[in-house]
């Protein structure tokens, strides 16, 4: 158990806790005794489900982060974004064209867009967020698609803007776009699926769908990473 000199105190909803020096904000909340059944999902990773809200003492910014990745420190304060809400229009894909029509058409408060960057400065993925509703707004779907790909959908994004943009959501329509009608066919991916709808794969699946959770743990960290 952590020390008395080794522990700082974290204000949660406005209720102070000491938790361990170093601990990530999803640690410390559970060393607290928060049990946490939403705001949290792969732990290990990025997946966006942990998007939080803070202040760090001494600093009148208030910040973004995920609870999984950020360091508490001394004096901060905090509140966890399970969920930011954000209507998703329905739409089909195969009738639209991948243009800034689409945009218009689907998400027209895009261009309410005052080009402040704060949705690029609350991101924790550090995504030139700015940079891709731009390219939306001029119908560059393609580079939509790339500057977004790495969004979590964690929301801190739209909570910011003042123009009340849901970038996110908007982003995942120009890579839907993007993957229907502008990305180059991919050989090795369509032989990937007609695998998969063979069956090749069903005595794996099969196989993992039977272990208990020790041994897919084993499983999981003994695999072989490729890195290239």
């Amino acid at each position: 158990m952590a020390t008395e000199d080794k522990l700082v105190t974290i204000h949660v909803m406005g209720e102070a806790f000491r938790v361990p020096e170093g601990s990530t904000i999803m640690t410390a909340l559970e060393y607290a005794g928060f049990q946490l059944t939403t705001g949290v999902g792969c732990r290990e990773g990025f997946c966006g489900a942990c998007g939080t809200l803070y202040r760090e003492a001494g600093d009148y910014k208030i910040k973004g982060g995920l609870a999984c990745q950020t360091v508490v420190t001394d004096g901060m304060h905090l509140a966890q974004i399970p969920f930011v809400p954000a209507a998703k229009p329905v739409y089909d894909i195969e009738a639209l064209s991948p243009d800034e029509e689409a945009i218009k058409r689907i998400y027209p408060e895009v261009f309410r867009c005052v080009a402040c960057s704060t949705c690029t400065k609350i991101c924790p993925q550090d995504i030139q967020v700015m940079d891709y509703v731009q390219c939306l707004m001029r119908g560059d779907i393609a580079q939509a698609a790339n500057i977004s790909f790495d969004c979590l959908r964690c929301g801190l994004c739209g909570l910011r803007c003042p123009a009340e943009i849901v970038q996110y959501n908007a982003a995942t329509l120009a890579r839907r776009l993007y993957g229907r009608y502008l990305a180059r066919p991919s050989e090795r991916l369509e032989r990937r699926v007609e695998a998969i709808a063979r069956g090749d794969y069903d005595a794996q699946l099969d196989e993992l769908q039977g272990l208990d959770a020790d041994a897919l743990k084993k499983r999981y960290y003994d695999r072989e990473i490729k890195t290239k």
